[in-house]
């Protein structure tokens, strides 16, 4: 989700992360491919948690016939315990492409038009102005309900287990003004998959998340997978994150993850991450044509398609993915669009402050450069 729940860690979108670590450029010059190096991965994973604000780390790296995971920091307070190599954990805006990769599979059935307006469907809801596209793409104007909710780690304790519907989640957005008119600016909103995962559910007759998994979950295998509704626990082994409250460390690794819905409350493995990012790049998931426009950008929203970023890093790779971030852990899900290349990443959140944007861009570097 976009506004975090707690202090910065990684950069909720993968913009944000990359420009934050100076990693984005609009021009640059391609270098030879090098083969990322297992030792410099593992010394960028214990500079994140070295740099503070981060407990622990997980990685699954892939370049060409080359693969493999590493790990740093601890999975609890209070514990030697390392991370899982393969732990669970909230992917976050992650979800947000699961979502869009939906809606873009029901398009290509003919069940909905991305340039007719969102009120075509669900009448009433929002502006009637805005279209399926500008919910995907976030040039909708839509408001970001999570910039009005108590996130911040004192005030969040309050709303921790609430059951948020997403009708809630909506009006918080719809009582206040559109940001800009529909189109004419970009403004990542949760409020906009929030609309997405309301649609899916009109479209398919079915919540949202039975739909995921249906579609995408089932037929990829992705056991460790899910969309937990108002679970608060991860299930299986996973690493926890913690948030400082009135000075002292706060596990809040368990909550009531119907505050994010659709914008974000998917758990999952760094494996089953790379298996939906490559089926999704390779055009498993999609036909033709909306594989072309997913990861299709616009003057007005130039490094966003249809829930997928897309950025060219100053070496010239270009990368596609999204990152996530939700109380405790932050995620990102980057691949080349050829798959040659890829990592998938969760940090958990310790309750100190710290800076890992230098350690994050090495990581980048490593990995695609």
């Amino acid at each position: 989700m976009q506004r975090r729940f707690s202090r910065p860690l990684l950069r909720i979108r993968l913009v944000a992360a990359l420009t934050a670590a100076g990693l984005i450029a609009t021009t640059g010059t391609a270098h030879a491919d090098t083969s990322a190096d297992r030792k410099v991965v593992q010394e960028a994973l214990d500079q994140i948690i070295a740099s503070g604000g981060s407990l622990g780390a997980q990685a699954r790296v892939t370049d060409g016939p080359q693969r493999f995971t590493a790990r740093s920091g601890k999975a609890e307070l209070g514990s030697n315990r390392p991370v899982p190599e393969n732990g669970r954990f909230r992917v976050g805006s992650i979800t947000k492409t699961f979502v869009s990769t939906v809606l873009l599979q029901l398009s290509g059935e003919g069940k909905v038009d991305l340039d007719a307006q969102v009120v075509r469907y669900l009448p009433g809801l929002i502006d009637g102005r805005i279209t399926v596209r500008q919910v995907l793409q976030h040039t909708s104007g839509l408001y970001n309900y999570t910039n009005a909710l108590p996130l911040d780690p004192d005030e969040f304790e309050r709303i921790r287990y609430k059951h948020w519907t997403p009708q809630e989640l909506l009006k918080v957005s719809t009582d206040k003004p559109l940001d800009f008119d529909p189109g004419t600016r970009w403004n990542y909103s949760n409020t906009n998959y929030v609309v997405a995962g309301l649609l899916v559910e009109k479209l398919t007759g079915r919540p949202y998340g039975k739909a995921v998994e249906q579609r995408i979950l089932k037929p990829l295998h992705l056991d460790g997978t899910e969309v937990p509704g108002d679970d608060v626990d991860i299930r299986g082994p996973h690493a926890h994150g913690y948030v400082g409250v009135a000075g002292k460390p706060n596990d809040i690794t368990r909550i009531n993850p119907s505050v994010a819905w659709a914008a974000g409350e998917i758990i999952s493995t760094t494996r089953d991450l790379d298996t939906f990012g490559v089926a999704l790049a390779s055009g498993r998931l999609l036909e033709p044509a909306q594989q072309q426009e997913i990861a299709k950008t616009t003057a007005v929203s130039p490094e966003y398609g249809l829930g997928l970023q897309v950025q060219t890093l100053p070496c010239g790779t270009e990368v596609w993915g999204h990152g996530g971030g939700i109380p405790g852990y932050s995620s990102q899900l980057l691949t080349t669009p050829d798959t040659k290349k890829r990592l998938e990443l969760s940090v958990t959140s310790a309750p100190t402050g710290g800076d890992p944007n230098e350690a994050f861009r090495k990581l980048l570097t490593e990995v695609f450069c």
